[in-house]
């Protein structure tokens, strides 16, 4: 991507539809203690109306926990959102649905599914079958729908990683990168230049996660972006919450209210890349060098 061709500013909500997962990854970053709870039917229909609220096209990106594994996700949720608001879905996913429940949530979110990610865990399930699944659900897809499988790279295993990338792409798949975080940072790798095959020197935010620093750059994060966890609490992005700043109010009870205006990034790390990518990080059009 050259300097020229700024990322346009699409606004997004990433919604935690569930605590509880049905996997157990020894390496999640979630912690046992927080990977609990599903909000009730009545705390799922107020965040609905609230979004529904909200000016505007924005793409809701539900999440988890695993959203899948809420009964009420294929029940409610995602028929709630199709009917009752003009928003656009996306999912982040262990993608252990069935194959009669991710074939129901392709009909029900036709033309307006933006992106589905799927994330590879090798403790659960083979990269082959897993890449077979992938290969079969992308085929029920619109084609302007983004399908990407996400894998964490872990420290001192990137030839296991790489594998996996070559099963994926043989199957005609998108495999996305994505450095393994501690702590609020990323875990230190034995061996960095490992890491160079499967993620380049200067990867942009579309081509891998490295949860670089965009401290000081203008964002607009808590305007057209924010994140509403399990218990309905927004927050203007994922590192605001982990500092206990960037409170936005709750979306069960009806507090929810955005910021007014973009305010320069405070924090070191942007783990994940959904506000580099929908465009709410100014001056954010490339890679940066983070390998020697």
């Amino acid at each position: 991507m050259t300097p020229a061709q700024s990322i346009p500013r699409a606004r997004t909500i990433e919604w935690q539809v569930a605590g509880a997962c049905n996997y157990d990854c020894s390496y999640c970053i979630q912690s046992r203690e927080y990977r609990r709870g599903r909000p009730r039917r009545e705390q799922l229909e107020r965040a609905i109306a609230t979004f529904a609220e909200l000016p505007g096209a924005w793409e809701i990106k539900c999440s988890g926990g695993e959203a899948f594994a809420h009964p009420l996700f294929m029940a409610y949720v995602v028929p709630e959102l199709m009917a009752r608001t003009p928003h656009r879905i996306s999912v982040l996913t262990n993608f252990s649905a069935t194959h009669a429940e991710l074939m129901e949530f392709a009909r029900q979110t036709r033309g307006r599914l933006a992106v589905f990610s799927a994330s590879l865990h090798l403790e659960s399930v083979s990269a082959e079958e897993f890449a077979t699944k992938a290969a079969w659900f992308q085929m029920l897809l619109d084609e302007d729908t983004r399908f990407v499988v996400n894998q964490v790279v872990l420290p001192g295993r990137e030839d296991e990683a790489a594998r996996c990338r070559a099963v994926i792409e043989g199957r005609g798949l998108r495999w996305f990168p994505q450095l393994y975080k501690v702590d609020g940072g990323v875990a230190e790798y034995p061996s960095p230049a490992a890491l160079i095959p499967l993620v380049g020197r200067r990867p942009t935010s579309r081509e891998a996660n490295v949860a670089p620093s965009y401290r000081g750059k203008l964002c607009w994060a808590g305007v057209d972006y924010f994140v509403v966890d399990k218990d309905g609490d927004a927050w203007a992005c994922r590192t605001a919450k982990r500092y206990g700043e960037g409170a936005l109010g709750n979306a069960f009870d009806g507090s929810l209210a955005r910021a007014l205006a973009p305010q320069p990034c405070a924090y070191d790390i942007c783990p994940c890349t959904v506000p580099a990518n929908r465009g709410m990080i100014e001056g954010v059009t490339g890679g940066a060098e983070v390998f020697e």
